[in-house]
């Protein structure tokens, strides 16, 4: 057997480099790139590994370790999970910035490699600097808090172990039932260590999309559920996108009439003028699908788990309603007491499509759908409008965000109010024209996302909508896609404070307390206005402030036209969001309080409990 003598680190690279992934006949590389922000822990061993192979595998520097995995996961998800990153830190603090990452890559059922350095496995120079010592177990380091947010974890202390965890962590990375994040530790001392591998461990693997048929059985009881239906929904979620399924959902639910809403993960999966796009259903969905959803015999839900956005907390789908699950993943299937059809959806809803013959829905509610839809526009259609004030609501500025995207652009958002107004009311027909971490919902993962969308999509402008709250916790990857010349355009919502969660708290019946600026416990001056412009100037981006959605949309212009990233910030209203659509979430209001107004809404959020439906 011929051998090669590598440190852990270089097999670990090498083996990376080796992986291929077939994307519509085409190889392409698994690993399009490697993030890396040295120390200690990693820049002797990793660092010197990727040192010699930049050309083939590009090292990309970052400035915050958060940031870079943030667009690590964003690359990943803009690609359907079919090309993706590895991420190195040094030990300590390095590495568990990377954690919260790590959960919203698990989340969202995204594939990221981390490679975070370690302490060393000799343990002779202990404690070493930014060692976190454990009483108890001595093999514990900080490291370990990667293991409840890693669809995988391994520590490597001997190098001969990559032969038995490299091919396991690339088994999670592909695979799209288990994919997600993984974690490989990696203690210093190790990844300089050398070891004789065979070279057969280097050949090139080739990785192709596992598509599992489904089980007849179900199948078939799948088909009599839907043929006994009159008034039938589907729900479309990111599987549908990561199956690579739109035209086998386009042609399910053109020849059968049957309505269509979307989550957040699924939005795009058919064109937002579709004749069966009803609008996104849930919490921040369009009245149209929620009012089907009330009212439907039947949910069939396509590639979504059914978090609690999509299902209105369980309360907002008709409680006689019967629930179809079709995920390729068995986990999700029989979430909410549903029938599953486990499968891909590429190879099951063409099944279902043939088997389903001559059946339709009630002719009534095929129209009904259709009164819903088109009156839902119309909304939409005056809540984007300009309304001409100097303190515009979040919807006038999706709409004119929305209107100066072209066909192939993207917009990408993460948390606060954004998601709800977006969800309602940003259109697309594009399929990765809306790129959402709703999952985890993670602030600060808007700038950093919006890098790796746009190392995933060049040929695209992308549109990061950001509030001042997400901007303020992380920012500096605004430097690196100055740096790297990947181009965004930030539009930053100022309403001085969180105010999606300042709304939620009245709504709980508390007064503003600590969300918005003026609620916090400031110095007699008050919080400080920050000037995002000029902080986005001093990070190498172009900025300017604007004053009104006629300005905005001059300044979008200017921002299509500049080769460099771009920032726009203005000033909007915290208070006011969209009214129409959307419904109840299960946000716990305390059972006693000094204050008449949280008695109030405790009885409110009774009596929405009560509607919860609990076999689902």
């Amino acid at each position: 057997m011929n051998t090669v003598r590598l440190t852990m680190a270089q097999a670990v690279i090498r083996y990376m480099m080796a992986q291929k992934v077939d994307i519509g006949g085409e190889l392409k590389p698994l690993f399009a790139g490697v993030w890396a922000i040295f120390g200690h822990g990693n820049v002797a061993g990793l660092g010197e590994a990727l040192y010699h192979v930049q050309e083939e595998l590009p090292t990309y520097r970052a400035h915050n370790e958060q940031g870079m995995a943030h667009a690590a996961i964003a690359y990943a998800k803009t690609l359907n999970r079919r090309q993706m990153m590895a991420c190195t830190a040094s030990a300590g603090p390095g590495s568990t910035n990377m954690v919260t990452a790590a959960a919203v890559a698990h989340v969202n059922r995204l594939p990221v490699l981390f490679l975070p350095g370690d302490t060393f496995a000799t343990r002779l120079p202990d404690p070493v600097l930014q060692q976190v010592e454990n009483f108890h177990d001595h093999t514990l380091t900080s490291n370990d808090c990667f293991k409840p947010v890693s669809r995988f974890f391994d520590r490597i202390t001997r190098p001969e172990q990559l032969l038995t965890s490299l091919p396991q962590a690339m088994r999670v990375l592909t695979d799209p039932v288990e994919c997600g994040p993984v974690t490989l530790a990696m203690p210093q001392d190790v990844q300089t260590m050398a070891y004789d591998f065979p070279e057969h461990f280097f050949d090139e693997k080739v990785h192709r999309l596992r598509r599992q048929s489904p089980d007849q059985q179900e199948l078939s009881a799948a088909i009599e559920l839907i043929r006994q239906s009159k008034k039938p929904l589907v729900i479309a979620g990111g599987g549908v996108h990561y199956s690579g399924a739109l035209s086998e959902l386009d042609a399910l639910v053109s020849t059968y009439h049957l309505p269509v809403g979307e989550t957040q993960a699924g939005k795009g999966t058919l064109p937002w003028d579709h004749e069966q796009n009803m609008g996104t259903v849930g919490v921040t969905g369009a009245a149209s699908t929620n009012a089907l959803a009330a009212e439907a015999d039947l949910i069939i839900a396509v590639g979504t788990r059914l978090g609690d956005f999509a299902s209105g907390s369980r309360a907002m789908i008709n409680p006689d309603a019967r629930l179809l699950c079709l995920n390729v993943a068995s986990f999700d299937a029989v979430k909410h007491k549903g029938q599953p059809l486990v499968g891909d959806a590429k190879l099951t809803l063409p099944e279902v499509h043939s088997a389903l013959q001559d059946w339709q829905p009630d002719g009534s509610w095929i129209e009904k759908a259709a009164q819903l839809r088109a009156d839902w526009n119309k909304t939409v259609d005056i809540a984007t409008t300009d309304r001409g004030t100097n303190l515009p609501t979040d919807a006038e500025v999706v709409g004119a965000v929305n209107r100066a995207a072209g066909e192939r652009d993207i917009v990408v958002c993460a948390a606060g109010g954004l998601p709800g107004e977006l969800q309602k009311l940003w259109r697309t027909r594009f399929d990765k024209g809306y790129h959402m971490e709703y999952g985890y919902s993670c602030m600060g993962y808007e700038l950093a996302g919006g890098l790796g969308t746009k190392m995933a999509k060049p040929d695209s402008e992308v549109f990061v909508m950001v509030g001042d709250g997400s901007y303020l916790m992380l920012n500096s990857e605004i430097a690196t896609s100055v740096m790297l010349g990947y181009k965004i355009i930030a539009v930053v919502l100022d309403n001085r404070g969180y105010g999606c969660i300042h709304r939620l708290q009245q709504f709980c019946g508390g007064p503003g307390f600590n969300n918005l600026l003026d609620d916090c416990l400031t110095v007699e001056g008050g919080a400080p206005k920050t000037d995002f412009a000029a902080h986005a100037t001093a990070l190498g981006a172009r900025a300017e402030k604007v004053n009104n959605i006629q300005e905005l949309e001059a300044a979008l212009e200017r921002a299509k036209a500049s080769s460099v990233s771009y920032v726009i910030t203005l000033d909007t209203d915290p208070l006011l969001d969209t009214q129409e659509g959307g419904s109840w979430w299960d946000v716990a209001v305390p059972e006693v309080s000094e204050r008449s107004e949280v008695e109030e809404a405790r009885k409110r959020y009774e009596s929405y409990k009560a509607r919860q439906r609990q076999n689902m």
